[in-house]
């Protein structure tokens, strides 16, 4: 979702800033580390003495649900998704539900049925839980799946469940080292199903 098919990265640095400030840490050295996981994970993995990383998670998310200015979709990115016939496709996010849908619903871009949130399971990414029962909501071996991703652990999580990835790039502040097919935004894609009932993904313009 994030930095995937909407761009909320100005939202989310503004609170995890503050927060991290408050913690007394290197604001400018951690926030490129908090994107792509969940909060408590991203909290937890600091190791901070006497914070308990559940709770922080808890007031980080809610003053990311009450900042939702600036957020917008990639280009292209709903656009793409109306070309998808709707039981082919879900979002798999580290957000909690309610901030799930409260920055889908200020990008303008429609909450599927089997969307898989922070709260779905016990270990975030790079864990492959969340895709691998991503696949199972929808009916298929995640081996099938096209995972778009635009982080790390997501990336990571991508792999581990055995999906293909591709790297979306259009948030991204420096270039990214990837083995992985990449792409700015989904201007240049279109979709179409073949004869066996596969969606097929082409590029309009040459990469």
């Amino acid at each position: 979702m994030d930095g995937t098919l909407i761009n909320s990265t100005a939202a989310a640095e503004r609170v995890w800033a503050r927060w991290a400030e408050a913690q007394g840490l290197d604001v400018k050295t951690f926030l490129p580390t908090m994107h792509g996981a969940r909060a408590v994970d991203t909290v937890r993995r600091l190791g901070l003495p006497g914070v308990d990383p559940e709770a922080e998670a808890i007031k980080i998310t809610d003053a990311e649900i009450l900042d939702v200015d600036g957020i917008v979709p990639l280009p292209g990115a709903a656009e793409f998704l109306k070309a998808l016939p709707p039981e082919k496709w879900t979002i798999v996010t580290s957000s909690p539900l309610e901030l799930a849908k409260r920055r889908l619903a200020a990008a303008g871009i429609p909450v599927p049925d089997n969307l898989v949130t922070a709260e779905d399971v016990k270990v975030g990414k790079p864990n492959p839980d969340c895709y691998l029962l991503a696949a199972r909501k929808l009916g298929v071996d995640a081996k099938d799946c096209l995972v778009f991703e635009d982080a790390v652990p997501g990336i990571l999580a991508g792999d581990a469940a055995g999906a293909d990835v591709m790297v979306i790039t259009a948030t991204h502040k420096h270039p990214v080292e990837t083995a992985h097919t990449t792409i700015h935004d989904y201007q240049d894609l279109q979709t179409q199903v073949d004869p066996d009932g596969r969606l097929v993904l082409k590029r309009t313009v040459d990469a």
